[in-house]
């Protein structure tokens, strides 16, 4: 099924294109290394010939303990993802937890993102879609793929139909996620470009005990089957060093890895999307 096209930057979402890759730290950790990955990616994905919007989060207000690293705060943070849309002429995405975030963050982000816990708050959504911006909205680990068509209904009747949907996996008992291919399927029929999240979809939420664990080794296999469905994009959190990330280290990539990994990605994406 083609489903609309959203346009952001010089990336194109939908419409049967190339898959674009969303990529980045889960959170900025310090300006240099956050500018160092941002280069990275640049670089591989114009190599590659695919789009890149840049990720990472200001403020993770949604760790598992009181203690966990959340990032060096919006204005900080924003700051450093404007000098990588600047510096790498990248759009740039982040969430927005909270309506009062929203206005600080729609002068720098290309893209809103609704984190996952939040995808039923009314307010939330309506607030991202009025600043005219492309939302992504991440489906609740409690939802079903067929309620995410609510939370679209929400953001066109404020008047903006520039949504994409994200799947990053279903509550499977507990500190555990499964993905249901199908998933992908049922949201595209609303007519939004939908992502997948890899990373996200392996880890094992809580299951550290004061911490996220992960499953990276199974991020490959994952990304492989969901661009097979025919996916729009394909979302992954990336460091250099992933198992010293102050968050979500087990379930993030390394950057040396990337390369190979979607050079495999891209080949499955031209073959169903008829351009091998």
């Amino acid at each position: 099924m083609n489903v609309r096209e959203i346009h952001v930057g010089n990336v194109t979402f939908g419409g049967g294109r190339p898959l674009v890759l969303i990529a980045g730290p889960c959170v900025i950790e310090e300006q240099s290394l956050t500018l160092r990955i941002a280069e990275y990616l640049k670089k591989l994905t114009d190599e590659l010939g695919i789009g890149l919007v840049f990720k990472a989060s200001y403020d993770k207000a949604n760790r598992t303990s009181i203690g966990s690293f959340r990032g060096p705060g919006m204005d900080e943070g924003l700051e450093i993802l404007a000098k990588i849309r600047r510096e790498f002429d990248v759009p740039v995405v982040s969430d927005v937890h909270d309506i009062s975030q929203i206005s600080a963050a729609a002068e720098v982000l290309d893209i809103l993102q609704i984190p996952a816990f939040l995808s039923r708050q009314t307010d939330l959504l309506l607030a991202a879609a009025r600043t005219g911006k492309v939302v992504n909205v991440k489906k609740g680990q409690f939802l079903a793929p067929w309620d995410m068509a609510n939370a679209v209904k929400k953001i066109e009747e404020a008047g903006n139909n520039q949504v994409l949907l994200t799947e990053r996996g279903a509550s499977f008992g507990y500190n555990n996620l499964v993905v249901d291919m199908r998933s992908l399927v049922v949201m595209r029929e609303t007519g939004c470009p939908v992502v997948f999240d890899a990373t996200h979809s392996v880890q094992l939420p809580g299951g550290a005990g004061t911490s996220s664990g992960g499953q990276r080794q199974y991020v490959g296999a994952l990304s492989r089957a969901a661009v097979a469905v025919g996916i729009d994009a394909l979302f992954w959190e990336v460091h250099e060093n992933p198992d010293a990330a102050l968050c979500d280290g087990p379930n993030s990539l390394p950057l040396d890895g990337l390369r190979p990994m979607l050079h495999e990605i891209l080949a499955i994406d031209a073959l169903v999307k008829g351009r091998a």
